[in-house]
């Protein structure tokens, strides 16, 4: 766990499971993991994902909804909240010189929607269903959406970790086999390659920008469950969180995702990924209500170069800081490595950021997911207060 971690919550990467106590019934078969096992029997997890030296700290695992298909399916806690409302009714009351009031007239009826109008979570159902798979692998279930022409398939690097064949269902319920591409740990962005080419492909809102409330739909396989539809909204954007491969700017969404959903959609109302779910905070094990996923503008760049079979680049600055001491808004400078984008463009030790390209910098998290989201090579002003004057510095943004 990180020391900024909360005690009390568990930040986990959306991997396989086993499944809860309601899921191991008879007539499941068809949701058995890979190499035949019924769900039933329940896989563990396999000793190579405890002792990889790349795995987050005790309580920080992989989930698959929102996070990666773990080695066996994981188990997860499900609690079953039921809430009764009961109905209420009146009769008709009496003044007090005994006249009984009229009787209520009948309830007004709101009129069905004019024909043609969809609802729009089911828009992006039928929009994006087909163009989201289940993988399958020796060591458990994820999701993945298919984003080029080709066969080529985006997901999560931890729902492909350590392997190098699998296996892909696809909406219609057919299976192919598949081969990893490639896969990038710091993003935990992978791309695998399906057998059958002519698959439909997703449109990704790259460039687009997002909007605290807006809708966010998630597709995918939580718990092995293929092409599962849930929804929320954006909860936050650029929210940096400490994965294994650092820190990282991720969307934030309350879209019900669990363990399977890993490397699956994020969309937004018109039925564009806006992300690639990958991880859930939860104090049980089970959705809270707080996912993440990986920005599609992150995404797509990372899977484009391991198609190409280049090393993916991410915007780097240079410097080491914290927050602005006592709640003041900007991120603090402690330290500026010498050679990097930071030092020719001339921040020192003390300075504090307060904008990154005219957007306001709230604190040293800000500014480092700011900073690895911007393309490598693009000019970006800074606004920097250094001994109480305000100073505009501009930096060529280098590469990680």
């Amino acid at each position: 766990m990180t020391a900024n971690q909360p005690q009390d919550t568990e930040a986990r990467y959306l991997r396989r499971d086993d499944p809860p106590e309601w899921l191991r019934g008879p007539g499941l078969d068809a949701q058995s993991p890979p190499g035949g096992l019924p769900v039933q029997q329940g896989l563990k997890k396999l000793p190579k994902h405890r002792s990889s030296p790349h795995r987050l700290p005790p309580r920080l695992h992989v989930a698959t909804s929102p996070i990666r298909p773990e080695r066996g399916l994981i188990a997860a806690a499900f609690v079953l909240a039921v809430a009764i409302a009961g109905g209420s009714f009146a009769l008709g009351a009496s003044t007090n010189d005994g006249v009984e009031s009229a009787p209520p007239g009948p309830a007004e009826v709101t009129p069905p929607p004019a024909v043609g109008l969809e609802e729009p979570v089911a828009d992006v159902a039928r929009r994006l269903l087909p163009t989201v798979v289940q993988i399958e692998t020796a060591t458990g279930v994820g999701s993945g959406v298919v984003y080029r022409p080709g066969g080529l398939i985006l997901t999560a690097a931890h729902v492909v970790e350590n392997v190098e064949d699998v296996t892909v269902r696809l909406a219609n319920g057919r299976r192919t086999s598949a081969t990893v591409v490639g896969a990038h740990q710091k993003t935990d962005v992978a791309v695998i390659r399906a057998k059958i080419r002519n698959l439909p492909v997703a449109q990704l809102a790259l460039g687009e920008p997002l909007s605290v409330g807006q809708i966010a739909v998630a597709i995918g396989s939580p718990f092995g469950l293929a092409a599962s539809v849930t929804s929320g909204v954006v909860s936050a954007i650029e929210r940096p969180v400490t994965t294994e491969g650092g820190r990282a700017p991720m969307i934030q969404t309350d879209a019900p995702i669990n363990p399977g959903n890993s490397g699956g959609a994020l969309a937004d109302r018109n039925g564009q990924v806006i992300g690639i779910n990958d991880l859930i905070r939860t104090t049980t094990g089970a959705n809270a209500g707080i996912g993440f996923a990986i920005p599609i503008d992150v995404a797509a760049p990372v899977a484009d170069a391991l198609v190409k079979g280049k090393k993916p680049r991410l915007g780097f600055l240079g410097v080491v800081g914290s927050d602005a001491a006592q709640g003041a808004q900007g991120a603090l400078i402690t330290q500026v490595r010498k050679g990097t984008p930071a030092a020719k463009a001339g921040l020192r030790k003390g300075d504090v950021v307060t904008t990154v390209g005219g957007q306001p910098i709230h604190s040293m998290a800000e500014l480092t997911s700011e900073i690895r989201l911007t393309r490598p090579g693009r000019k970006l002003m800074l606004d920097v207060l250094r001994k109480g004057r305000t100073l505009h510095l501009t930096v060529r943004v280098g590469a990680q």
